[in-house]
């Protein structure tokens, strides 16, 4: 467990920390907490296809109509520094 905790704590300090400046304990609290969460639910891993570990797997685009026009939306959370991309409907 300290292995995946001290990973954890490297990537938060290298994409959250080390770009942000933090004034005081109530920011700090709302800057880990969207990050934990854009961590945990948006974040591509690692892992099995970079699928994030709370959603399952998405489905492949194997036609090439739909591969030349993707409609890609980015999202942009605490000011900026961390950004979601996602398909649009």
């Amino acid at each position: 467990m300290n292995a995946i905790m001290e990973r954890w704590i490297r990537t938060c300090r290298r994409e959250l920390l080390d770009r942000t400046l933090i004034l005081n304990q109530r920011r700090l609290q709302h800057a880990l907490r969207e990050y934990e969460n854009f961590y945990n639910e948006h974040r591509p891993h690692q892992g099995i296809t970079n699928a994030r570990p709370l959603a399952p797997l998405p489905e492949p685009i194997t036609d090439p109509d739909r591969i030349a026009r993707l409609n890609i939306h980015r999202h942009d959370r605490l000011g900026s520094i961390l950004h979601e991309y996602e398909h649009a409907a």
